[in-house]
């Protein structure tokens, strides 16, 4: 362990890795999606109709929060022009004669284009565009109606005969921080600790080093493996911790299953990390190959943990192959025992899985004191 100190000590890329990188994967991440959602976003409008009621709609889809009305667009290509330039990512399309047929109850058609290429901006435009359009029906339905001498209680059956009342479980704001960020920097961070631990084996190969590793832990290549990972396996427990209490101390991200668990499953996340690194080193001991796997396998993670597409959906083999991603059982014991507070009975397979992680090097253990021995590095 003191060895090691010595190297990190030494190489400014452990520092980096363990400290430098992790701050600013938590700073970025939550700075960019500090206001929850994405808000005032680029919106155009063509209003070939130009009169009161639908000047009205306008102003209403300029005051959502997450739209805002950049610019009149004299016709519908112009405005297909400006989405594919980037200016905007959604117009509005009123053609002429639309308040004639709304008060006459003709059912005007009025449209609305919106670039689906970013999956958030166009569900959420998607979103403000169609509530616009049918509050302003609704609008004049309501007036109609009354001057019908119809009540209020029989006006609002006729137009909404069926009232949603919905619920947000633990996110009532919809922010993107709260759900997103407890995933992205936990998996960043044990992409780093994956990468670093083949990185930190395999740096006693390529120097040479291996055979005085094994004579300083006399002969145990537990004793080896796990004395010179020790260091860095505290310090990003240190980092995890402090990610934790940004987070939930900090921001005020929530927590209902208590911060017993932030602390328990953090400590887990960092030995399923280090577990992993050492197996796939274990399992292919050369700096190059194990360094390159452990990239591919946490770049993948990103999109295997199921939070952005959940793993259900997924094609049986790739459902089944997300049970290799460590990120992913971390994700869904916060998911359940954190974020929601469920209890641990409903969790308990990913417990367990992040264990064998963990203790997955005691399969390779004597591989990679067979390399640590016997191991000539070619460059």
């Amino acid at each position: 362990m003191l060895r090691e100190c010595g190297k990190i000590r030494k190489n400014p890329i452990y520092l980096l890795s363990m400290v430098v990188l992790p701050l600013i994967v938590m700073l970025f991440f939550t700075s960019l999606m500090s206001e929850g959602q994405p808000q005032d976003m680029p919106v155009g409008v063509v209003d070939l109709d130009n009169s009161s009621t639908t000047r009205a709609i306008v102003r209403r889809l300029d005051g959502m929060q997450t739209s805002h009305v950049v610019a009149y667009y004299p016709s519908a290509s112009e405005a297909r022009k400006a989405i594919q330039h980037g200016e905007i990512y959604a117009f509005l399309y009123i053609p002429q004669g639309t308040t004639e047929k709304l008060l006459a109850a003709r059912q005007p058609t009025v449209s609305f284009y919106y670039s689906n290429t970013s999956l958030t901006a166009g569900a959420l435009l998607f979103r403000d565009l169609k509530t616009v359009t049918t509050l302003a029906g609704a609008a004049v339905g309501q007036a109609t109606m009354r001057a019908k001498g119809f009540t209020e209680k029989q006006t609002m059956a006729f137009l909404q005969p069926i009232t949603l009342d919905t619920h947000l479980v633990n996110n009532p704001v919809t922010s993107y921080n709260l759900y997103l960020s407890t995933m992205l920097i936990p998996a960043a961070i044990m992409l780093f600790i994956m990468i670093l631990t083949t990185y930190t084996l395999g740096t006693e190969l390529k120097e040479g080093c291996g055979k005085e590793l094994m004579e300083r832990a006399g002969g145990n290549a537990f004793i080896a493996t796990a004395g010179k990972l020790l260091p860095q396996t505290l310090l990003f427990i240190a980092m995890m911790l402090i990610h934790a209490f940004y987070l939930f101390g900090m921001l005020g991200f929530t927590h209902e299953g208590g911060l017993t668990w932030i602390l328990v499953l953090n400590v887990l996340g960092v030995l399923a990390g280090q577990g992993f690194g050492i197996a796939i080193f274990g399992l292919m001991p050369s700096m190059r190959m194990s360094m390159s796997v452990c990239s591919l396998w946490g770049v993948l993670s990103f999109s295997m943990i199921g939070a952005a597409f959940p793993a259900f959906a997924m094609d049986a083999p790739l459902e089944a192959l997300a049970w290799l991603f460590p990120m992913r059982h971390y994700w869904l014991v916060y998911s359940l025992n954190i974020f929601n507070g469920y209890p641990l009975a409903d969790s308990w397979l990913h417990i367990a899985t992040l264990l064998v992680f963990a203790l997955m090097p005691l399969l390779f253990i004597n591989r990679i004191k067979k390399a640590f021995e016997e191991y000539i590095y070619v460059k």
